[in-house]
C-alpha cells in the first residue's frame, strides 16, 4: 500500500508499505479522508519520532476484521480515535482520560496518511464508531477536533450568558466559535489577524471580529462587555502573544484557556497576585476522549457543524505533501482533508 511518511515539514514522502496485519481482535480500515490537524504541523513535537506516518483524524471502510470482533462489519463506515484511556486506572477515574498512560501509549498503525491502517483491539473496542449515511466521510474527519473543543469548552464549564474571546480562528478557533453559541454564550469575540478567518467566523456566529494587527483588541472587548473583560478567553493560536492578550481581556473570575501549545523554551510570565486578586482560572485542555467523540458525531448528524463551511482544501494521497505545504503557507485554509482512493 502507498502511504505518506514524515521525516520534516518539507520532506513528506509517498512509500510502499506492507498492508497492516491484523489480529484476531482488531480490523483493517480502508482510509476514505484523514484531516491535517495543527498538531501536524508541529514540526519540534514530531522530530523525534520521525520518520512516521501522521494522521489521526481518519475515516474509512473496515476492509478486514478479525475472528474474534463482534460489532463491526467488512464494509462499516467508521471513525477510529487514535488514542483511547484504559478506564480503570486513577486519571480515568477521575475523568482525565487523556492523561491515562494507555491514552497515549494507543495509536491506529501505522497512521491516517496511508491506504489502509490498523485499528488495535482497544481502540475498536472503546472508540471506534460508525458513521451514518448521512455523515460524509470528510464530514467524519471533523469527529475527533469538535470532540477536543467540545472537551475543553466542558472544562471550563461554560455557561448559558458567558462573554466569550476566542483569540486564533483558524478550524478550531471557529469550532470553538460554533460550540460556544451552542453551549449559550451570550455573544462570542473573535480574534485573528487574517480577515479570510474572520469572516467565516462572522459567518458561524462570532458577533464581534477583530484584527489585532489594525485594532485594538482589549479596548473593543472592554467597550462590548460593558467594562469587564470576557468570563472565558480561548487561544487556539500557539503564540506567547496571543495568551498576552488573552490574559489582559479576562474579567474578574474569568477564565483563560490554554488550547494550544507553544514552542518548548517560551513561557508566559503571569503575576500570582493578579490572579489571587482577580480570580482569573487558567484552565487547559488536551485531546479528546471517547465521550466527546460520540457527542462529536452527533452534532454533525444533526447540522451543528458544516464540515463545507470548515473544509478549505481537499488533496489525493499521493499529494499529501502538496497539503502540508498548503496547510503551512495559505493562512486562508482552515480545515485540509487527505482523501484516499476508491
Amino acid at each position: 500500500m502507498k502511504a505518506a511518511v514524515y521525516y520534516n515539514q518539507q520532506d513528506i514522502r509517498i512509500e510502499e508499505k506492507p498492508v497492516p496485519k491484523i489480529a484476531d481482535n482488531e480490523v483493517l480500515v480502508q482510509m476514505k479522508a484523514c484531516g491535517i490537524c495543527g498538531s501536524d504541523l508541529m514540526d519540534w513535537y514530531l522530530k523525534p519520532r520521525v520518520p512516521l506516518v501522521l494522521g489521526h483524524e481518519p475515516a474509512g471502510l473496515i476492509a478486514g476484521k478479525g475472528d474474534k470482533v463482534e460489532g463491526f462489519e467488512v464494509g462499516d463506515r467508521v471513525f477510529a480515535h487514535h488514542h483511547v484511556a484504559c478506564l480503570t486506572c486513577h486519571y480515568c477515574l477521575r475523568g482525565n482520560y487523556t492523561l491515562c498512560e494507555q491514552f497515549h501509549n494507543t495509536n491506529i498503525k501505522p497512521g491516517g496518511f496511508a491506504e489502509y491502517f490498523r485499528v488495535p483491539a482497544p481502540n475498536l473496542q472503546t472508540d471506534t464508531l460508525k458513521i451514518p449515511e448521512s455523515v460524509s466521510f470528510e464530514e467524519a474527519t471533523l469527529i475527533e477536533p469538535v470532540g477536543c473543543c467540545l472537551r475543553a469548552l466542558r472544562k471550563a464549564n461554560t455557561s448559558i450568558g458567558d462573554s466569550v474571546a476566542v483569540v486564533g480562528a483558524g478550524a478550531t478557533g471557529i469550532i470553538h466559535t460554533i460550540l460556544s453559541k451552542h453551549f449559550g454564550a451570550s455573544q462570542v469575540i473573535v480574534s485573528d489577524i487574517i480577515d479570510g478567518r474572520l469572516a467565516t467566523a462572522r459567518k458561524l456566529g462570532a458577533g464581534v471580529v477583530v484584527n489585532p494587527k489594525k485594532e485594538n483588541l482589549k479596548d473593543i472587548i472592554f467597550a462590548k462587555t460593558d467594562g469587564r473583560g470576557v468570563d472565558l478567553a480561548i487561544v487556539t493560536a500557539p503564540s506567547i502573544e496571543a495568551y498576552k492578550s488573552a490574559l489582559d481581556i479576562c474579567s474578574k473570575g474569568g477564565k483563560l484557556l490554554v488550547f494550544a501549545p507553544t514552542l518548548p523554551g517560551e513561557r508566559l510570565e503571569v503575576s500570582p497576585k493578579e490572579l489571587f486578586l482577580t480570580e482569573v482560572q487558567i484552565i487547559s485542555s488536551y485531546s479528546t476522549s471517547h465521550l466527546e467523540t460520540r457527542q462529536a458525531l452527533e452534532l454533525i448528524q444533526q447540522g451543528k457543524i458544516h464540515a463545507d463551511e470548515l473544509i478549505t482544501h481537499r488533496y489525493r494521497l499521493e499529494e499529501t505533501a502538496e497539503a502540508f505545504k498548503t496547510a503551512l503557507e495559505n493562512k486562508e485554509s482552515l480545515k485540509i482533508v487527505v482523501i484516499g482512493g476508491d
